[in-house]
């Protein structure tokens, strides 16, 4: 189905390879983390992933799908997913490249944790590869705390993840995290509100150096910081008592996490949009939230 250069084929099943990888890597780790959630705070028997291969609907592609309920996390999911297709007309418009062929290959990894408590903050990391005459990486990674007391950069498990975020990227530019942060507290902004939606991250779209293989490891150390960051936030957090007020916190938190997927995520308008798996795309919901 795509015109576009072999070589662009090879870069993709290289990404997909990738991605695939790491997707087998978080949920073990996220597995382990279930198990080892102190039966005090957590009385229920640990859970497994349910990972479901799907198909795509349009174009050629799929992925798998690793959907959570559990204990210690009360929804997560850590997907892959793979397409060969064309964009319509109208999404055409918006890539680059797409103007001259339509075509496009992508590959990609996206994942949500949403803890039990709400002493352990929400998380998001995506990274994918995207190519039509031009090839891009982009992604990132975001953390929100649910509580008041660790809503803030300054908060320890902010500056750890800043920490780990900046370590992905000085390597590579010394620049880049300072440009990816900011782009992340822009991005991850309600309007409507007029506040972010945690403490921030990483955010990258359209990412091309010039350089290949650069950016491909830039974007695999973006993932393992992630792998090795995330874990550390959970076990120092996980055996904090909380109460009812905390509780709540995290559902109102939880209710501005819908209204910014709904209304402002660029990947939920692209996988809905491009024909992707609609219960992969709408994982990111948190199992419940409230609104005051």
């Amino acid at each position: 189905m795509s015109s576009l250069p072999p070589e662009i084929e090879d870069r993709r099943t290289r990404a997909k390879a990738w991605f695939e990888d790491l997707q087998i890597r978080i949920v073990a780790a996220l597995e382990q983390l279930e198990e080892e959630a102190p039966p005090e705070f957590y009385p229920e028997e640990p859970q497994r992933f349910d990972l479901r291969p799907w198909t795509r609907e349009t174009g050629v592609g799929g992925g798998i799908g690793g959907h959570f309920k559990g204990r210690l996390f009360e929804k997560a999911g850590v997907h892959t997913s793979a397409a060969t297709s064309r964009f319509s007309p109208e999404m055409a418009k918006e890539m680059p490249g797409a103007d001259k062929d339509p075509s496009y290959v992508s590959a990609s990894i996206s994942l949500i944790v949403h803890p039990r408590s709400p002493r352990i903050p929400t998380v998001h990391m995506n990274t994918r590869f995207l190519s039509t005459a031009e090839s891009w990486f982009g992604g990132g990674a975001d953390l929100t705390p649910m509580v008041d007391e660790q809503r803030s950069e300054e908060a320890d498990d902010a500056v750890l993840f800043h920490a780990a975020m900046k370590a992905a990227c000085d390597p590579f530019d010394p620049d880049w995290h300072e440009t990816y942060k900011a782009w992340c507290d822009e991005y991850f902004y309600l309007p409507h509100r007029k506040e972010t939606r945690g403490v921030g991250g990483i955010f990258y779209d359209r990412h091309n150096s010039g350089d290949f293989e650069k950016d491909f490891a830039f974007t695999r150390a973006v993932g393992e910081a992630f792998l090795d960051v995330y874990p550390k936030i959970v076990r120092h957090r996980m055996s904090e008592p909380w109460t009812e007020q905390d509780r709540m916190e995290q559902l109102v938190r939880r209710g501005r996490y819908v209204e910014f997927n709904l209304l402002y995520d660029r990947g939920t308008m692209f996988g809905l949009r491009a024909g992707g798996n609609i219960d992969t795309i709408l994982s990111s919901m948190p199992p419940v939230a409230a609104w005051t």
